[in-house]
């Protein structure tokens, strides 16, 4: 990984400038001084994760150069819960379907890109002359970034000396350290065609493996941490070390410390994930289910202590105004912001659902974007910033400092969503497996707000149940960076002629007129190249596994 460690050193660079909020050191360059103590130990495994992991690289682009809004923003624009209409670093075609069929047939063919969207990932966007303008490049190098940090930490670790009961604290800082490894392989394994696996600070190889083995060592990692966590006995000392771990400002609401049986139930969240989305879902297996039902069974809590992140005035890796998706679409009308609010998912909404009207502003007219980069992106909605004032009910984006807590891993509702959707696959969607699936649907509505009338015992058919769980993860989980994976195992992402693309859609002419059953002919890829900017400098070794999607 001879291109991302050179990335990794350029990021540590700025470090410094967030040592007022983030108590981090470089994990890149440690000395005794910076990491032989255990204040130094912890701040670099800190720093490792917020910092390396979600915050620095040595190409940025400005529209998109964090990790939680741009690399996760990818994700929701091919996912259609967002648009762009911004040319600037091919921006504008990343979402941008390669075909709209309105219902008078009338064709509107991506202008940007007539032929596929594939020809625009291979010939134009993943060069690594680029560099910044390399979509695709960005997840790839955030994740090693903190791949890399996290091994350093875990060479270092054996050298220092702790206080109390330095097995307990050991074990807490090498379970973070797997953990977040775990999250890293399972990002790089879900979106990418293959992958590097490497567990040796400073180190390189190019070794490529398939996307399935990138993904067994993520669980590996996970449950290397459940391992770790097996070996903190003292609780004062772990609560100790994982409270230095989280940076303050995000000990706030879900996100203070988990415990020890909470961490390893948000463990169990992302595994079931790794098994969820990396199928399609006629793929799945009798297996498949049966092992997402137990993970999930032993997941998340409503009232688990998760994984989260906070704005700050600083900025310090989530900056109020820009730094996760949502915060880019909400603007005083629909097409003020980078990011534009898709009417495909807006039209997800149940008549009645609040956070449709505590979060959904719709302007007295479309907005319209040039017309020469398509019409996919223009839309009627926005976001209200930090709500429409219905008490207890979610709120999708809010710029105010502090204010907004964003979810960096698993969450209630993804878990609940998910051992929803297991519950009906495993048992042959019985009548039983139904009710409870819609049991499960309305509980994270009502931990939302969403006040609608409950599904259990209302939607009782196969088809209708799978189309209420398509709509509510839709909803629940939006702006989180897991909404393509949806469209991509429910194949709504890939080509209507290979099985899919999307029918009666909302669409917004270039006259502005409101179309409700347009056909969308998305025709992305599923899992994504190597990126050149990797490639250049580490080339596959003999023996690797192909670099490349063979779809064309």
């Amino acid at each position: 990984m001879k291109k991302i460690f050179f990335i990794i050193m350029a990021a540590s660079v700025a470090v410094t400038a967030c040592k007022k909020q983030l108590d981090v050191k470089n994990p890149n360059e440690p000395t005794p001084d910076a990491s032989g103590t255990e204040q130094g130990i912890t701040s670099l495994a800190q720093g490792g994760i917020y910092v390396n992991g979600f915050k620095d690289l040595k190409y940025g682009d400005g529209v998109f150069g964090l990790f939680w809004s741009g690399a996760m923003g990818f994700h929701e624009m091919l996912g259609d819960v967002i648009g762009v209409e911004a040319a600037n670093a091919f921006c504008n075609q990343i979402g941008t379907p390669d075909k709209v069929t309105l219902s008078n047939s009338s064709v509107i063919v991506n202008p940007n890109n007539p032929s596929k969207w594939y020809t625009f990932l291979r010939s134009t966007a993943n060069q690594n002359d680029q560099q910044g303008s390399n979509f695709i490049y960005y997840e790839w190098a955030y994740m090693y970034n903190m791949i890399s940090a996290c091994n350093s930490v875990l060479d270092i670790i054996p050298s220092v000396s702790f206080t109390g009961n330095s097995a307990t604290k050991v074990a807490t800082l090498k379970a973070w350290c797997h953990f977040w490894k775990g999250f890293a392989y399972s990002h790089i394994g879900s979106i990418y065609y293959a992958g590097i696996i490497n567990n040796t600070a400073v180190a390189t190889n190019g070794n490529y493996v398939t996307k399935e083995a990138i993904i067994a060592e993520a669980n590996t990692q996970l449950d290397n941490a459940i391992a770790d966590l097996g070996a903190a006995t003292s609780t004062s000392d772990y609560d100790f070390t994982l409270g230095k771990l989280i940076p303050s400002f995000c000990k706030l609401g879900k996100g203070l410390p988990p415990t020890a049986a909470m961490w390893i139930r948000n463990i169990n969240t992302l595994k079931a994930r790794n098994i969820l989305v990396n199928k399609t879902v006629s793929a799945m297996t009798t297996a498949d289910w049966s092992a997402i039902l137990t993970l999930t069974n032993n997941g998340i809590q409503e009232s688990d202590y998760i994984f989260t992140g906070r704005t700050t005035a600083l900025g310090e890796f989530i900056p109020s105004s820009s730094g996760y998706v949502a915060a880019k679409i909400q603007s005083s009308g629909a097409g003020g912001n980078t990011y534009k609010l898709s009417e495909r998912w807006v039209q997800e909404f149940r008549a009645g659902d609040q956070r449709r009207a505590n979060n959904v502003k719709q302007d007295a007219a479309a907005w319209i974007g040039n017309s020469d980069r398509g019409n996919a992106f223009n839309t009627r909605f926005t976001l209200y910033n930090g709500g429409n004032g219905i008490a207890g009910t979610y709120v999708y984006a809010n710029t105010t400092t502090g204010k907004f807590e964003l979810p960096l891993a698993g969450t209630y509702e993804e878990n609940s969503l998910m051992k929803a959707e297991a519950t009906m696959y495993s048992s042959s969607f019985s009548a039983g497996s139904i009710s409870t699936a819609m049991g499960l649907i309305d509980a994270v509505r009502a931990s939302q707000g969403a006040g609608l009338a409950a599904v259990q015992g209302v939607v009782t058919t196969q088809a209708a149940a799978v189309e209420e769980l398509r709509r509510e993860r839709r909803i629940a989980l939006a702006f989180r960076g897991l909404s393509f994976y949806d469209a991509r195992r429910l194949k709504i992402s890939e080509p209507i002629s290979a099985g899919g693309g999307r029918t009666g859609c909302s669409v917004i002419t270039t006259a502005g007129v409101l179309d409700t059953n347009a056909t969308i002919d998305y025709g992305y890829l599923d899992y994504w190249d190597v990126p050149d900017n990797e490639l250049a400098y580490n080339p596959a070794a003999s023996g690797s596994a192909p670099v490349k999607n063979p779809k064309q």
